[in-house]
């Protein structure tokens, strides 16, 4: 007998599902790989050394910098009613980027984002953003042609928000199975671990007002300014 929920349903998965999965895949090409986001910093000073500090950097990651800069710009994004509201978040993203690595390293990925968005979907919003990018009108960061991929989608804010969140700190947790290093397991368990993180920050992000983006924590901030001139580095930031 075939199973109800699959009858129901068709068999089919949600419209969104597959290109949003394909989005926050941790192999798109974006250049996710090279970059710490300062905790190469917490690596040489020693302050992360194993699965249980690097679970802590991570959640302190999520609960800071990821929520009030990324997490909260995808929300004001899908909420944006012109052309003129997405360039200003991207002009508030580029701007809240005190470290200059960081900020680079969002101009970047984000470049890279829109033109992988590019190929997989067909939207005018996002060759729009493409194009103020190429113009110089916009710097791009990944979490904003992430939201504008996801109004093109119609993907619902908790999953497009938790689904951005969970591909960084995937990408952050890679990162530090060939930086610190810890096994591949441990980073399994240390992902387990965050998934109720992920679920407290989506529901922080729903309810934060816009004079919140960019607040952050100074000492990451710091980690990452100082970076830059570490001697030796794995990553680009």
């Amino acid at each position: 007998m075939q199973n109800t929920r699959t009858e129901a349903s068709g068999g089919h998965p949600s419209s969104y599902l597959l290109p949003l999965l394909q989005l926050a895949d941790s192999a798109l090409p974006t250049g996710a790989f090279s970059h710490s986001f300062g905790l190469e910093t917490f690596l040489e000073r020693g302050l992360v050394r194993d699965e249980e500090t690097f679970r802590i950097w991570l959640t302190q990651f999520i609960h800071t910098q990821l929520t009030y800069s990324d997490g909260l710009a995808i929300r004001l994004a899908l909420e944006a009613a012109s052309t003129a509201e997405l360039r200003e978040l991207d002009t508030m993203l580029t701007a809240q980027a005190l470290p200059r690595q960081v900020r680079e390293a969002g101009v970047k990925m984000g470049a890279r984002m829109l033109q992988i968005a590019s190929v997989i979907l067909d939207s005018p919003e996002i060759e729009q953003y493409r194009a103020d990018v190429a113009a110089g009108v916009c710097s791009g960061h990944p979490a904003l042609a992430f939201a504008v991929a996801g109004r093109r989608l119609q993907v619902p804010l908790p999953e497009l928000v938790g689904t951005y969140l969970f591909s960084t700190a995937t990408s952050l947790t890679q990162n530090a199975i060939r930086g610190i290093p810890i096994g591949q397991d441990a980073g399994q368990r240390v992902l387990r671990g965050i998934h109720p993180d992920i679920a407290a920050a989506t529901a922080r992000i729903a309810k934060l007002d816009r004079s919140d983006f960019g607040a952050t924590a100074p000492g990451l901030e710091i980690a990452q300014m100082r970076h830059e001139r570490q001697r030796a580095r794995m990553f680009m930031s």
